[in-house]
Order: C-alpha cells, then structure tokens, then sequence
C-alpha cells in the first residue's frame, strides 16, 4: 500500500493544486490529509491563493482516496463543502505497521496517545518535517505542511511505502526519507 501524507493547506488553492497535481504523479491508494484544511488561522498569515472553496472544489474531485483527520483549524462548517468525512483520529494498518494519525495539537511527541511498541505517530500541526524515535521504540513522523512550512522547510508532503518514509516537495524531489 501507498500512502501519501500531507497537511497544513490552510486555504490555499495555489499550493493544494500542485499536491493533487503530485497525487496524480504518486498513485497513492489513500491521501491522508492531516488537517487544516480550509482556514489559515489567526496566528498564520494568508497563504497564497488563498481560497478555501477553490480547496474544496480540488480536493472533492479525488474524494473517494482522502481520509481527512481533524486539524485545530478545522470546524464543523467545513464539511457542508467538504464531501469526504472528518475523523478525529485514525489508526491505519500499513504493510505490518500501525500508524496512529493525528493533527498534533491533542496527540504529539510530547502527549501521544497509547501506543504499542513499535507503533508511528504522524501528525502535521508543527509545519516541520522530522521523523524521531521516542517512548517505546516508537516513531514519530511530521509530513511539514503543504502551504505555510516553518523553519526553512519546502513545501512538503510524505509518502509512506514499503516501510520507507519519503519527504517531498510540491515539485515531487525527494529532501528527507527515514526507513523503518
């Protein structure tokens, strides 16, 4: 299974066009969008392009391969334009791992939900790729953020397969990878 991790569009029509455009490229089974996905939040400036209807419009054509977990700016509104459901969290089963996803804002490194040995935390939230081991021999995975990444990160997206983590900007080079 191919898993392709993104997070952090904050409304932006420009920057969530070119991950679809990568999505196409990739051939993903899933896209898992680690919230935030329509509003850029009072603490973040507006990205650029940024339109939220424009977002749903991109993302609801691929909506059939998202599975969409809950971000700190998203809210409940958001889904009378979204047409994939919002999950709190979700725990996915890839290729013998457990992945436990999340925004970050709840369950992160520092505050992380129950986990198994061995069990990988992703989240978004941060806008800051890494991947660390902690706790348990777990691991924890920031795929950074699509439109507003932070401490000189590109505009990034993660692709998860074949127990190889791959950090990617939105022109699809490869910056990062982290194998299990």
């Amino acid at each position: 299974m191919k898993l392709m991790i993104a997070s952090d569009i904050h409304g932006s029509a420009h920057f969530c066009k070119q991950l679809v455009e990568r999505f196409y490229v990739e051939k993903p089974t899933k896209l898992l969008i680690l919230g935030d996905i329509l509003y850029h939040g009072p603490r973040n400036p507006l990205p650029e392009g940024y339109n939220p209807q424009d977002v749903a419009k991109v993302l609801n054509e691929i909506n059939e391969h998202i599975i969409w977990v809950r971000g700190n700016c998203d809210a409940d509104i958001d889904q009378v334009l979204l047409s994939f459901p919002v999950v709190e969290n979700s725990i996915l089963f890839v290729d013998g791992h457990t992945i436990f996803a999340s925004h970050g804002h709840v369950h992160c490194k520092d505050t992380p939900p129950a986990l198994a040995e061995g069990d990988i935390l992703v989240n978004g939230h941060f806008h800051v790729p890494t991947a660390e081991v902690f706790g348990n021999n777990n691991l924890y995975v920031n795929c950074g953020s699509v439109s507003i990444p932070k401490q000189n990160s590109p505009h990034s997206y993660l692709v998860f397969e074949d127990g190889l983590f791959t950090w990617k900007d939105l022109q699809g080079n490869t910056f990062k990878t982290y194998q299990l």
